[in-house]
């Protein structure tokens, strides 16, 4: 999808009304199906947050961020995830915990994100934690500079997201 685009369409975005834990359900393992919304309430997950950035590639085509977690002895070792963490004191809220981690983890600094609006919460079970994505954009490729916890990042092109090929992959 050509970045400008998607720029120009930002307002469909922000004004959609969100699918929830149930749009998040039609895709999830099964695993997940059993966490109803009060059973996540209950379990008091620990709060975080995590960034969705878009951004053009050097074809103008839209593209989001993924990192690949460092490889440690722990619950995320070498996953497959957005910049994100969890919530410190200092962070005024949550947007301000997504900013301040993918500024940690990956370099771009805060001032050439700009967030367009939070997407429905992710509860993630095996370490008890529940994420807040921020949907944002740069009007540029962000230069990164990784830090102990990042291995390495991929550029994912949203149109190969909303291929309806790749979910029929996925599913199988």
């Amino acid at each position: 999808m050509d970045f400008n685009y998607f720029i120009n369409n930002l307002h469909a975005l922000k004004e959609n009304k969100l699918g929830g834990l149930d749009s998040q359900f039609r895709l999830a393992p099964k695993m997940r199906l059993k966490y109803s919304a009060e059973k996540i309430t209950a379990s008091n997950p620990k709060k975080a947050a995590v960034l969705a950035l878009f951004y053009p590639n050097e074809n103008n085509e839209t593209c989001f961020l993924l990192t690949q977690r460092a490889t440690y002895n722990g619950t995320h070792s070498a996953q497959i995830s957005f910049p994100g963490g969890k919530i410190e004191t200092s962070d005024k809220n949550l947007a301000q915990t997504a900013l301040r981690e993918t500024h940690e983890e990956v370099g771009i600094k805060k001032e050439l994100i700009t967030i367009v609006r939070e997407i429905t919460d992710v509860y993630i079970p095996p370490s008890n934690f529940l994420a807040t994505p921020f949907l944002a954009y740069s009007i540029q490729k962000p230069s990164l500079s990784l830090n102990h916890e990042v291995d390495h990042t991929f550029d994912v092109k949203l149109a190969d997201l909303l291929n309806d090929t790749m979910i029929l992959i996925f599913l199988q």
